[in-house]
C-alpha cells in the first residue's frame, strides 16, 4: 500500500482503534513487562535498502551494535511513515513492506516475519496523554525498520511496533512525545529511531566511495557537535543552522527521528557512535546509542 492509500484509508481503521481499557487492565498489562535496567536508545542511519541484504561495512557495525543489546520489544519510528494523526502498528503479525523500487529481486524477496504486540500497542495508547495515539492494521514495517533489524536481529523473534511521525506535530513536540516514551526503557523495550542526519537525494553522487559535499560534512559534524553538547534546542531548530542544514535536509522525513530519540535522552547518560561515515555524496549514515 502506498502512502496516499493509507492516508486514505484513515477513515476505515479496524476495530483495534476502538480498543479501550480500564487503569486497572492498564496495570495488569504493565505487569507482564519484566522489568530491567534502563534499556538503551538507538539511532540508526538506515541509507540505502541493500543493506538490509549486504555485507559492508554499515551492516556489519549494526550486528556488532546489536550483541550488547537485549531488548524485550522493539519500537521503532521510522522516516517512512508520515501520517496526519499519530499511530502505532496494533497487529499480531506486522508486514514487512517493499517500499522501494529499482532494486534487485533479492530484496523483494527479503521478509521480515517477526510478531507484533497488540497488547503493547494498546498500553502506549493509554499512556500518551498528547498527542492522541491511534492504533492501526493498515500499516506494517517499512524498510527504515526491517532493513536495520534483518541485519541487527535476523532470527526475527522480538515482538516489533512502528510509531508514525505525524505531520502536523512541529519538531518541538515530537521532541517531547520521545520524553513521553520513557517509561517503555525500564519494561525492556528498545526504541530506535531510523533515518539519516543528512539525506539529499537529489544531488546524490554516484561511484564506489564518491567525495561528499562539504555542505553535508558541515552538517553532520555540526549535529555530532550539538548532540555532544547536549544543545537538544539547536537541534529541534535546525532550521535556522543555515545554508548547510538547508542543504542536507530539503525534506524532514529523514531527520524528524533523531528527536524522538533525543527526546529520550537522561542527564547522566552518554552517547557512543558508529558508522560515521558518509554515503552516496549527500547522505550521512552517522548512528548512536545513548546509554
Amino acid at each position: 500500500m502506498d502512502r496516499k492509500s493509507f492516508i486514505k484509508s484513515f477513515g476505515a481503521l479496524s476495530a483495534l482503534s476502538l480498543i479501550s481499557m480500564r487503569l486497572r487492565d492498564i496495570e495488569n498489562l504493565a505487569q507482564t513487562f519484566a522489568r530491567t535496567e534502563r534499556t538503551p536508545v538507538l539511532f540508526v542511519g538506515h541509507g540505502n535498502p541493500m543493506n538490509a541484504i549486504e555485507d559492508n561495512v554499515h551492516s556489519r557495525a549494526w550486528k556488532e551494535v546489536a550483541k550488547d543489546l537485549h531488548p524485550q520489544l522493539i519500537l521503532c519510528i521510522s522516516a517512512h511513515w508520515e501520517s496526519r494523526g499519530t499511530y502505532i502498528t496494533g497487529d499480531a503479525h506486522p508486514k514487512t513492506i517493499h517500499d522501494f523500487g529499482g532494486f534487485p529481486q533479492a530484496l523483494f524477496d527479503a521478509n521480515y516475519p517477526t510478531p507484533g504486540s497488540p497488547e503493547t500497542a494498546t498500553l502506549i495508547q493509554q499512556q500518551i496523554q498528547e498527542p492522541e495515539v491511534h492504533l492501526t492494521d493498515r500499516w506494517g514495517l517499512d524498510h527504515g525498520t526491517w532493513s536495520v533489524l534483518l541485519q541487527m536481529f535476523p532470527s526475527a523473534d522480538i515482538p516489533v511496533l512502528q510509531m508514525s511521525m505525524d505531520r502536523t506535530l512541529s519538531p518541538a513536540q515530537m521532541y517531547q512525545l520521545g520524553k513521553q516514551l520513557a517509561f517503555l526503557r525500564s519494561r525492556g523495550v528498545l526504541i530506535m529511531g531510523s533515518g539519516n542526519i543528512v539525506h539529499n537525494l537529489g544531488m546524490v553522487r554516484w561511484g564506489d566511495d564518491p567525495e561528499p559535499y562539504d555542505w553535508a560534512v558541515e552538517f553532520d559534524n555540526k549535529v555530532k557537535e550539538l548532540i555532544d553538547r547536549r544543545d537538544h534546542a539547536a537541534l529541534i531548530r535546525y532550521r535556522d543552522l543555515g545554508r548547510a542544514a538547508q542543504l542536507s535536509v530539503p525534506t524532514p522525513d529523514h531527520y524528524l527521528p533523531l528527536l524522538y530519540t533525543l527526546g529520550l535522552q537522561e542527564k547522566a547518560e552518554e552517547v557512543y557512535y558508529f558508522n560515521e561515515t558518509m554515503a552516496f555524496g549527500s547522505g550521512s549514515m552517522r548512528s548512536f546509542v545513548i546509554t
